[in-house]
């Protein structure tokens, strides 16, 4: 069952925890398909997620340094497709770890909530 960080004592501050936590797992899986920049994640979270969801610079980057903190990605200095200098992120073994375990979070909650709303009580 997904848990809701601690702190959230209100429901708009749950949400940002929650979808805080959301993006750092969607950076994951895109990270777990093949190493990229900060920006090339961006345009590839944008296009599977579509144009009614940008992923704003100022919550991708602090994202990938904390999931870099934690050991979850490694980065290294690399060149773009565009010859520019960028720090490339790569899924570290606990990184793949943590993407399953979140995985199997994400789909129990989004499961709980589909029966919620369908109005199907277990």
């Amino acid at each position: 069952m997904a848990r809701l960080s601690r702190g959230s004592t209100t429901v708009e501050g749950a949400g940002r925890d929650l979808l805080r936590g959301t993006l750092e797992s969607m950076i994951l899986k895109v990270v777990a398909d093949a190493p990229d920049h900060g920006y090339g994640i961006g345009r590839k979270l944008e296009q599977v997620l579509g144009p009614g969801a940008m992923v704003e610079d100022g919550s991708l980057y602090p994202a990938l340094y904390r999931l870099e903190r934690r050991q979850l990605l490694q980065a290294s200095w690399g060149r773009s497709d565009a010859n520019r200098r960028a720090r490339f992120y790569t899924l570290t073994p606990q990184g793949r770890r943590a993407l399953a375990r979140r995985t199997r979070q994400w789909t129990s909650f989004a499961e709980a909530v589909t029966r919620l709303l369908a109005g199907v009580s277990k």
